[in-house]
């Protein structure tokens, strides 16, 4: 199926039979937290030394009278996990970003590579949108290795070089070259160091997503299996006769959450990906009294001995979530 640029309307979605929610969502709320956000979500997660590590998103406000304080007020938090389920959250933030020229850092992705525990994230800029990576080995300090240029953001690291180089997807914003409309696409590109990054290619179009008219980007860093990498990404579909939805006046996208596997050796090269949503939203939690309703966002992917994948996504831009399936039937949706 091919998508036009006047962003063909899209129906109804459902999730995948293959994956579950787990009925301790959501895992961790602005409850859950002492220090008071009102919204709590788009984290990372990685196992990490011994215990699952979550870096989360905070932004402040008041949930009740449904107004957000100043984006400048954004940070991001901490928490542990010895299962992956429940988790110990500490008492302050563990990192924000604000000075002269940063406003806020924000939708961390965690993945250890050689030992070390990389994080890539966001930051809005007087200037734009910029992708960064950074590298912590306690998570107290981060040293930042590299910032794109705007407009770049949604970075995901593949946890080991393919072919001697690290290799990151993302997802950069070309108005101008996509027709000065939202087509947002996801792309790769790779680095000898985790400085230096070129070798562009693109990986998946919008047009390539029956489930998105609007935007794909990466979801949680891939996972590798025999078959390929398994990668989560997120599709936006954008409706505009969608009105009030969340906090804000009006709110007209959706985002589901897809699969898809590309070649171990050339991860440019998509083997195959599910014409559906992996998870679309459906669950109360992620349709209705958040701050953006009908979002669903993949930031971790762990892959357990047993062959569960934890899939760990923000819900309506509000709460985190958890959902769990076999591999083998991820790799089947791909394949």
């Amino acid at each position: 199926m091919s998508l036009n640029t006047n962003q063909t309307i899209i129906g109804q979605l459902h999730s995948s039979p293959v994956i579950h929610r787990h009925p301790a969502n959501p895992l961790l709320s602005p409850k859950d937290v002492p220090y008071g956000p009102a919204m709590v979500f788009n984290a990372g997660v990685a196992k990490y030394e011994g215990k699952y590590v979550m870096v989360f998103r905070n932004d402040y406000g008041n949930a009740t009278a449904e107004t957000i304080e100043p984006a400048s007020t954004t940070n991001l938090g901490l928490a542990y996990s010895d299962d992956g389920v429940y988790w110990n959250v500490q008492p302050q933030p563990v990192w924000s970003w604000n000075d002269e020229e940063v406003v806020r850092v924000y939708d961390p992705r965690l993945t250890v590579i050689d030992g070390r525990c990389y994080m890539c994230f966001a930051v809005d800029t007087k200037h734009g949108v910029r992708g960064g990576i950074a590298v912590t080995d306690d998570f107290n300090r981060f040293d930042v290795l590299s910032m794109s240029v705007p407009d770049n953001r949604n970075m995901v690291l593949f946890p080991e070089r393919i072919g001697g180089k690290y290799v990151r997807l993302e997802r950069p914003f070309p108005v101008y070259g996509r027709g000065g409309v939202d087509r947002f696409d996801t792309w790769l590109s790779d680095s000898p160091d985790l400085r230096y990054w070129g070798n562009s290619k693109l990986v998946l179009g919008v047009e390539d997503v029956p489930f998105a008219n609007d935007k794909v980007g990466p979801g949680a860093p891939p996972i590798k299996t025999a078959k390929g990498w398994l990668t989560t990404f997120h599709a936006v579909d954008i409706d505009r006769a969608r009105g009030k939805n969340g906090w804000e006046p009006t709110w007209k996208k959706r985002y589901s959450a897809g699969i898809m596997l590309l070649d171990l050796d050339d991860p440019s090269r998509i083997v195959g990906m599910s014409r559906t949503p992996l998870l679309a939203p459906e669950a109360e939690y992620e349709t209705s009294g958040g701050f953006r309703n009908d979002v669903i966002f993949p930031g971790g992917m762990i892959l357990e001995p047993s062959g569960e994948v934890k899939i760990y996504y923000g819900a309506a831009d509000t709460v985190e979530c958890l959902a769990t399936a076999d591999v083998d039937d991820l790799l089947r949706l791909c394949l």
